[in-house]
């Protein structure tokens, strides 16, 4: 699928009877226009399908325009009423792939990807490509205002599907940078973290991984500025993501990513180097 890295699309909201109206993306007008063409194979109209699946014509209308994600009942009961031999659910397992992430993270999510690099700078939270179940739950269940059940587990569903990347052969290689005091906040309790930083060791043993701690007490600090990542593509062009409170902003102009490649590179050199930052993970695991 191809990217433009400089549209962002509208968050999923969910209502009794699925998912509210959302503004369209591709993946949305996709399922949208594989639902139309299967009720106009069966010669039967919007208003003629929408009492035999038990749903309003609006709700349809809405599906097809690509303006609501489909709720499970409905991809259930328009495969089996337009018998489209799985076609329609082939169309949501895509259509889903994107399902638990924010908005303005998945068109972050689809270049992390086709990534060959990537660089990440994070002093609010591990960043969710080293994040284990305990964790990623803790923060979830942190968010306000307080999701339902259901978005809870798409949400941890999103996440660890994503970790999939660092195993994925040939390797993208990552580099994160971590402030000390993310770990030390201790998100979930003392059980969570030693979760945590078990599962960090883990992930920086990985051939493609270099993870990197910035101690609590760093006079110099290049990332004052807040969380960033930049990502080198297969076409080997870099495009840099900045986020912050409900939104996140994909970067490609070259001044701004010159600025961000600056950044990272300072603080590489201020960062302890992976087997200090190793060494460092140790000690607060002992401590607790």
């Amino acid at each position: 699928m191809s990217i433009s890295v400089g549209e962002v699309t509208a968050m999923v909201s969910a209502d009794d009877s699925g998912d509210g109206e959302v503004e369209p993306d591709d993946n949305l007008r996709a399922f949208g226009e594989t639902v139309k063409a299967s009720r106009k194979r069966v010669g039967l109209t919007q208003e003629q399908l929408a009492p035999l699946i038990g749903y309003s014509v609006q709700y349809v209308g809405s599906v097809e325009q690509g303006r609501r994600h489909p709720s499970k009942k409905f991809i259930a009961r328009t495969e089996s009423v337009l018998d489209t031999f799985g076609v329609i659910d082939i169309a949501a397992r895509q259509l889903s792939r994107r399902r638990g992430l924010a908005s303005w993270f998945r068109r972050w999510a689809e270049l992390e990807e086709g990534a060959v690099i990537l660089n990440t700078y994070e002093c609010r939270s591990v960043p969710g490509l080293l994040q284990p179940e305990s964790y990623a739950r803790a923060l979830v269940d942190a968010v306000l205002p307080p999701p339902t059940p259901e978005e809870v587990e798409e949400r941890i569903a999103a996440r660890l599907k994503r970790q999939q990347l660092l195993l994925r052969t040939p390797y993208t290689v990552f580099s994160f940078i971590i402030d000390e005091a993310v770990i030390l906040r201790q998100t979930g309790g003392p059980e969570v973290t030693r979760g945590l930083i078990d599962h960090l060791l883990e992930c920086g043993q990985l051939p493609n991984v270099d993870l990197q701690i910035m101690p609590l007490v760093s006079p110099d600090h290049a990332g004052l500025g807040g969380p960033f990542r930049l990502i080198e593509t297969q076409d080997h062009e870099w495009v840099g993501y900045s986020e912050g409170q409900q939104s996140g902003r994909v970067l490609t102009d070259p001044k701004d990513l010159s600025l961000l490649h600056l950044r990272y590179a300072k603080l590489r050199i201020q960062a302890l180097n992976p087997a200090d930052s190793r060494a460092l993970l140790m000690r607060m695991r002992g401590s607790l």
